[in-house]
């Protein structure tokens, strides 16, 4: 039988895709909208497609206790999509599947670098720590859960080439975050940013001018970074704490510097062998 889920945030970036995943797999799917979500003509056309794949709607809220426990007694999996600030209010969800009592698995909201194996600076650190945190509190409370950390979005750096000043594929100039060397990993394939930019180089027919960043430079831009940017990322997040992300992959290789152990975890691919996954390759030829 069909595990019955509920996606908290499924209008989101993330989670609309989840929600669009959850029910093509032919489980029976919920998503937790507010009501003012549902009213906001910008939202029409992601409540339209909910509506149109079968999703059941249930009204309520992370910071409405009772909305949560009777959302979560008609369901069996609780997976969260929350922005990167809301990860904290995720306690709110624990202590809600603790009083309902009846889920059977809670994903929470991670979807990036495993935290518990990051070598970040802030302010990344302290996001990551957050993270931690709420696994921790999952742990203590003693509830069912699968964490994912699926590393790099492929929709968030590969247009780009992980560059801060364009939303563009660059075609002119590339700035490298570190030797070049480290990791990233977009799905179930791990790339260096120097493997990146040959494929890239390539595919377009010309050589990048090339200006690599040590770790004292990334540092230093971190640090100098303003809060506000004038580019518009798909992370929404202060382009210091994008910067501190790529630090942690590309100059420490914190996606790459561990092996999997079954003793905390397993490869996604290994799990799901039918997946066909595009490769970066493949993802790169739209934008040529």
């Amino acid at each position: 039988m069909a595990s019955k889920i509920l996606i908290i945030g499924g209008t989101g970036y993330i989670g609309k895709f989840i929600v669009e995943a959850s029910a093509k797999s032919a489980h029976p799917t919920f998503a937790l909208v507010r009501e003012a979500t549902v009213n906001d003509p910008a939202k029409a056309p992601i409540i339209e497609s909910f509506k149109a794949a079968g999703v059941t709607l249930l009204y309520g809220d992370i910071y409405d206790h009772q909305s949560l426990v009777k959302a979560f007694k008609q369901v069996d999996v609780v997976i969260s999509t929350v922005g990167a600030r809301k990860i904290s209010d995720q306690v709110k969800i624990i202590d809600a599947i603790k009083e309902a009592g009846n889920i059977k698995k809670f994903y929470p909201s991670e979807f990036g670098n495993d935290v518990d194996r990051s070598h970040a600076v802030d302010p990344a650190k302290s996001v990551f720590a957050t993270k931690a945190e709420i696994r921790r509190k999952i742990e203590k409370e003693g509830i069912p859960y699968t964490i994912v950390s699926s590393n790099f979005f492929a929709g968030y750096f590969l247009p780009t080439l992980a560059q801060l000043d364009t939303t563009t594929t660059p075609r002119e100039k590339v700035t490298i975050f570190g030797d070049g060397n480290n990791k990233g990993t977009p799905c179930q394939y791990n790339i260096s940013f120097n493997e990146l930019v040959a494929l890239w180089e390539k595919k377009i027919g010309k050589s990048l001018v090339k200006t690599y960043l040590s770790e004292e430079e990334v540092l230093k831009l971190i640090a100098e970074s303003p809060l506000p940017f004038n580019i518009v990322h798909a992370t929404n997040l202060p382009i210091n704490a994008i910067v501190s992300i790529n630090h942690s992959v590309f100059v420490k290789g914190d996606q790459t510097n561990f092996e999997i152990n079954p003793s905390f975890g397993v490869e996604a691919s290994q799990l799901y062998p039918d997946v066909k996954y595009t490769t970066v390759d493949e993802y790169l030829n739209q934008f040529v």
